[in-house]
């Protein structure tokens, strides 16, 4: 499973090796993603190697091999790789496209990866299964979605490493919730969300994790928690 900014590194990559022969610098790459920094592309870099997309050679310059290609690039698939489905629901009325299960009165959402409560990871935005949620967690008009948590670092927000977080997608957050944020957009993280003045600080629920603050056009809200499943 790949993100967006990793699909786009690696049809960039691509492009340039069928036309030149040779990978782009860091510096191309960086210009090509419209990343601030090159440490960007050096995350990104590392997730596609170990996922097997690229392998890079020791001791060469600019040495990058593409290993094999997900389907997102195949030239049937439309241009920028998949698009992630969500489902609407509200309190009343079943999500949209949801799949019912009735005998339980809850409905399927799609788990579009993992999300971390910690060190934050990068964003996957792809289906990798589905879950039964109760239709009483899917309260208000608008999208929703599932994440499996990876961390610690909101166990005294009740929430452990293996849960299953139930977003509703939104853009906005008020003080005090918590949502999925990324940051830089690369990193998905889930984190109490505080505005201060220009900055925003991203408050972990675990006295062993620093809060990170951040400037706002860093942190993009991604949604914001309205429910949990835990697996016993």
């Amino acid at each position: 499973m790949l993100t967006r900014k990793q699909l786009e590194l690696l049809e960039f990559i691509q492009k340039r090796m069928a036309q030149d022969g040779v990978p782009p610098s860091f510096d191309e790459m960086k210009d090509a993603l419209d990343l601030r920094s090159k440490s960007g592309i050096h995350r990104l870099i590392t997730a596609l190697e170990e996922r097997g997309f690229i392998r890079r050679l020791a001791h060469r310059a600019r040495a990058i091999e593409i290993v094999k290609l997900p389907e997102a690039l195949d030239k049937t698939e439309p241009k920028g790789g998949f698009t992630p489905r969500v489902i609407e629901g509200d309190k009343t009325d079943p999500p949209r496209g949801a799949m019912s299960v009735e005998a339980a009165g809850a409905f399927e959402l799609p788990v579009m990866g993992r999300i971390a409560a910690g060190v934050p990871i990068e964003a996957i935005a792809e289906v990798s299964h589905h879950v039964a949620v109760p239709g009483s967690m899917l309260s208000g008009r608008g999208e929703h979605y599932a994440l499996e948590v990876k961390g610690d670092s909101m166990i005294e927000a009740g929430i452990n490493d293996g849960d299953i977080v139930v977003i509703r997608e939104q853009g906005t957050a008020d003080n005090g919730d918590i949502v999925v944020a990324l940051v830089d957009g690369l990193e998905a993280t889930l984190k109490r969300y505080y505005r201060r003045g220009g900055m925003i600080a991203l408050e972990a629920a675990n006295p062993a994790y620093e809060t990170r603050v951040l400037r706002e056009e860093q942190v993009k809200v991604q949604g914001r928690l309205v429910g949990l499943i835990r697996s016993y």
